[in-house]
């Protein structure tokens, strides 16, 4: 299937403001209703979108990959720093938790035992390793490689708006049956 320019544009900002509902969407594209966003999702980017259990559009993996944008990454240019990440639970206090740009970065062991220090959260250091790595993909924490890889954040963690989103993979390709529920 050929997107259109517009419908191209649409599935990027689909795949860059996920989990989002219908009325986000409607003001994004300047529609008139949360129906005319549903309309207009099941007749031009049916095959690249679901709503999850919660009834929230989110793009599938295929949708991700075709525009270049990282899920739940938003940014003023391209490019440059996100100025919003949409991330689970986990990845937002590994954000919070890791080194600044200016201190010396951490390995994900340091992260791990940081993470278990000041929160109640009690992940594998496979789970930190995945948080870490998703970070660095979405350009807000970089890797320094000494004896083994250490991380740190790339701004100061005010510099950008993380939400925390439910611990569901945002990459699942399950399609939903077009419940209009996120309106």
């Amino acid at each position: 299937m050929t997107l259109s320019e517009e419908a191209t544009e649409r599935l990027a900002d689909i795949v860059r403001l996920q989990p989002t509902k219908n009325k986000e969407l409607q003001e994004r594209w300047d529609l008139d209703s949360g129906s005319e966003v549903h309309q207009y999702l099941e007749n031009e980017l049916k095959e690249y979108y679901y709503r999850d259990d919660n009834s929230l559009i989110r793009a599938t993996t295929e949708a991700a990959e075709l525009v270049g944008v990282d899920p739940g990454v938003e940014s003023e240019e391209e490019g440059e720093i996100p100025s919003v990440i949409r991330v689970p639970e986990l990845e937002a206090r590994v954000f919070e938790t890791v080194a600044g740009p200016d201190e010396r970065s951490m390995s994900v062991v340091s992260v791990l035992h940081a993470l278990r220090e000041t929160t109640s959260l009690d992940p594998t250091v496979d789970a930190v390793r995945r948080a870490l790595q998703s970070l660095r993909r979405k350009g807000v924490v970089e890797v320094e490689y000494r004896t083994v890889p250490t991380f740190r954040r790339t701004v100061a963690v005010d510099a950008v708006t993380v939400e925390a989103v439910d611990d569901e993979d945002p990459t699942d390709e399950r399609v939903a049956d077009g419940e209009t529920a996120g309106d």
